[in-house]
């Protein structure tokens, strides 16, 4: 399974951005698919995930509110809508998938891509 993300860049405080993520191999479709963030000096952070059929979301309590995942079953796309963005949002967003969804929020996953900056800041 192959992830690739886009959407990431710089953005006030309160501001939004929308991140994509493309999976593509031929098993994709049974994969749940989330978001994980790495900030530097802290530890990998999960942020919101999504099950294999889009019936199942979770979300950090950090986010809840604010971002909202969704998933393109037919083009195997999840996007993560980011609104009113704060400073301790900043960093390194990146797609993950598992099987199984409640694995991503441990943080765990069984691919991943490469990852898109994300900046808040004014």
């Amino acid at each position: 399974v192959q992830l690739v993300e886009s959407g990431g860049g710089l953005v006030q405080p309160g501001g939004s951005l929308r991140l994509s993520c493309a999976a593509s191999g031929r098993t994709a479709g049974n994969y749940a698919l989330g978001w994980l963030r790495e900030a530097p000096g802290k530890e990998r952070e999960f942020v919101a995930a999504i099950s294999w059929r889009g019936g199942n979301l979770y979300y950090a309590d950090s986010v809840k509110g604010r971002f909202t995942i969704a998933r393109d079953v037919a083009k195997n796309t999840v996007y993560l809508q980011m609104n009113s963005l704060k400073a301790e949002d900043t960093a390194v967003y990146f797609c993950a998938a598992h099987t199984w969804g409640p694995e991503l929020t441990q943080g765990n996953y069984d691919y991943r891509g490469q990852g898109t900056q994300v900046t808040v800041s004014s």
